[in-house]
């Protein structure tokens, strides 16, 4: 082949090669355009809407489109009943104080009933009892329940967990079942808790009030800050205020100052707390009061006679009670076991005995009667649990004992 024939031949390959390559070209393109249009667009839309999402208003806290939940109010504290329990024991202790050597404590009887000083006191020996005094009235019927008053005051309790309390100088009134549900008002809190989990709350110190169902539905309200919220308990709501109006639809949408976006749904509305148990009033202990004096303290061993350091004692103890208007006391006398039933017996009555005398002789005026009860009252053992002796229990029995009813 000549070279003007290779070189016809190089440039009609060359030629074809290029047209072939150019048909492939735009068979290419061809095909591809609608594929790169579609990606395009599927890329731009979550940034048009992310744009879209931080441009929307929210609550604060909260993403754009959702609403606060329903706050769950605090039952405030009833210490008021707590606090005021103690008035409902009957105890005449409090009138007779220690001097040394002697020890005061309430007294513990199984009587069927004690009325002393006009009637004031009245107690049944089963843990009730009744007492006036001044503008104080307690009745205490020793199951737990009872009533106080006391000036502005008054208290009643049922004994199953239920209570009221009525402050009339303060305006506090509380009343509360046993199944935690009650009402609570003060001057500017009003409170109602229902057994299902419902309530009402309006504080006029802070401006809220709101509104619990058992369903989950709620509203929310703040005359301060203007907010005004409510849940239909099932997804939806409504929020307002001055810069800001949400409808939340429940079905993942919801309106933004009329800016439709996506929203989770609305908070169901909790359950409000139930009040506190109010405490049962503790049953009346004491029907009145025993003084008890050591026999050391009054006597030497086996000896009946006051010793002279004891009548300084005795002397302290008469104007205790003198003072106290005590009306009328019992004196008591005990011994340990050492030795036989009717020396023990006839010490005790000459020791008790003996105590009388002197009280008389200090001045003091209430009735006194004596009664031995020899080796018969233990307060502790006489011996120990292997049959050895015991002398501290034994010191411990040998005693006398002034019983002073209440009055």
């Amino acid at each position: 082949m000549s070279d003007t024939t290779s070189k016809r031949h190089f440039f009609h390959t060359a030629t074809a090669l290029t047209a072939m390559a150019a048909l492939f070209s735009l068979s290419a393109c061809s095909q591809s355009t609608p594929s790169t249009s579609t990606t395009t667009e599927a890329t731009q839309a979550p940034e048009a809407s992310s744009t879209t999402a931080t441009a929307v208003p929210a609550v604060a806290g909260y993403k754009p489109g959702e609403i606060p939940p329903i706050p769950l109010f605090k039952v405030p504290p009833i210490g008021v009943f707590a606090s005021n329990a103690d008035k409902a024991v009957i105890d005449a202790t409090s009138k007779i104080s220690s001097v040394p050597g002697v020890t005061v404590a309430p007294a513990v009887c199984d009587g069927s009933g004690l009325v002393t000083n006009g009637g004031n006191t009245v107690l049944g020996g089963d843990g009730s009892g009744v007492s006036n005094n001044g503008d104080k009235q307690v009745v205490n019927n020793g199951d737990g329940s009872g009533v106080i008053n006391e000036g502005p005051v008054s208290i009643v309790v049922d004994g199953t967990g239920g209570g009221v309390y009525n402050d009339s100088s303060t305006g506090l009134n509380i009343v509360i079942s046993a199944d935690g549900s009650g009402t609570y008002n003060s001057n500017t809190l009003n409170i109602v808790i229902s057994p299902d989990g419902s309530g009402t709350y309006n504080n006029s110190e802070t401006g809220e009030s709101i509104v619990i169902s058992a369903d989950g539905s709620g509203t929310y309200s703040n005359t301060k800050t203007s907010v005004n919220y409510n849940l239909d308990g099932k997804g939806a709501g409504v929020y307002t205020d001055p810069n800001l109006n949400i409808i939340n639809n429940g079905d993942g949408t919801a309106q933004v100052n009329g800016q439709q976006v996506k929203a989770d749904k609305a908070p169901t509305a909790g359950k409000v707390g139930k009040f506190p148990k109010v405490d049962s009033l503790k049953p009346v202990e004491s029907c009145g009061t025993t003084i008890t004096l050591e026999d050391g303290v009054l006597f030497d061993f086996g000896k009946s006679d006051i010793r002279p350091e004891a009548a300084a004692t005795l002397k302290n103890l008469a104007e205790v009670l003198t003072n106290a208007k005590v009306p009328l006391a019992h004196i008591y006398g005990h011994t340990d076991s050492i030795g036989d039933d009717a020396s023990n017996q006839t010490l005790s009555e000459e020791r008790a005995a003996a105590v009388v005398s002197e009280l008389k002789k200090d001045g003091v005026t209430a009735t006194l009667d004596s009664q031995g009860f020899g080796e018969s009252k233990p307060v502790a053992p006489n011996t120990n649990a292997d049959g050895s002796d015991n002398p501290a229990g034994r010191q411990a029995n040998r005693r006398v004992e002034i019983f002073i009813p209440a009055f």
